[in-house]
């Protein structure tokens, strides 16, 4: 049996069954075009090991473990271009948030404070914001502390709590919250946003029959009525055929961090 999962954007049970409409409306498509075998749809996958699995027939993926060790696992199908703040086209940024009246205006008034940091393979969490503060950082440090969180909706929590000072945060995920839990962002403001690049892509494994990836290909790129409805309440305005010299914008924006002697976020 195949697998499927969309857990990149879980932050409230609306969008969670946004992301479930959107997979049984192109499992419709696959069924159309023959491909009967059984999906299963998960939840909670344990990342990034299920983008991993042979049997990973569709997911949603961020840009940086996709470069640094996904690469021979999944293929790329097409990128979301999302209707927030902080995208353009299918590019998207990071929105880099403090305590709102506190004492950081500017991002060059975080040096020695505590950034709270979703995961190491983030490329929103991490990587966007190692390259953002890369020209500020003095012998390779910039940050007092680093504070792993696990998640973009914690490092928000931290923040808000006083525990961090600063936490880089996926726009879309940052969009996403505005509509169905804006209480979670209550005392935060935005100082700035990171270099663009390319949005979380939509991934198929390895494994998956060439017809197969082709059909989900087309279905994203060119949507039905129906898919365009399901992407609307998702805010994706489309699909763009987004390939791996797009997505090594992300890997250059670490080279740019590595270039500035600042190649850990510290």
């Amino acid at each position: 049996m195949w697998k499927a999962a969309f857990p990149m954007y879980n932050v409230s049970a609306e969008v969670r069954a946004g992301y479930e409409a959107l997979f049984e409306t192109l499992q419709g498509v696959l069924r159309a075009d023959g491909f009967g075998d059984a999906v299963k749809l998960e939840r909670a996958p344990a990342l990034p090991d299920f983008w991993q699995r042979p049997d990973m027939l569709l997911s949603q993926t961020c840009g940086y473990p996709y470069l640094t060790r996904l690469r021979g696992y999944v293929t790329l199908l097409a990128t979301p271009a999302y209707a927030f703040a902080g995208c353009d086209g299918s590019d998207y940024s990071s929105a880099i948030v403090v305590r709102a009246g506190g004492a950081i205006g500017m991002l060059a008034e975080a040096r020695g404070c505590v950034a709270a940091v979703n995961d190491i393979n983030s490329n929103s969490g991490m990587n966007a914001l190692r390259h953002a503060v890369a020209p500020l950082a003095r012998e390779g440090r910039f940050f007092g502390a680093v504070r792993w969180s696990g998640s973009h909706r914690a490092s928000l929590a931290l923040v808000q709590d006083g525990e961090a000072d600063l936490a880089a945060i996926d726009c879309v995920t940052l969009g996403y919250l505005r509509r169905e839990a804006p209480s979670s962002l209550d005392g935060l403001a935005v100082v700035c946003h990171t270099a663009p690049s390319p949005a979380l892509p939509f991934v198929t494994g390895a494994a998956v029959p060439h017809a197969v990836r082709e059909c989900l290909r087309s279905a994203l790129l060119a949507p039905s009525p129906k898919l365009a409805g399901v992407m609307a309440a998702l805010s994706i305005r489309a699909f763009a055929p987004c390939g791996d010299q797009d997505y090594a914008r992300i890997e250059a924006l670490a080279a740019e961090a590595r270039a500035y002697g600042y190649p850990q976020l510290a």
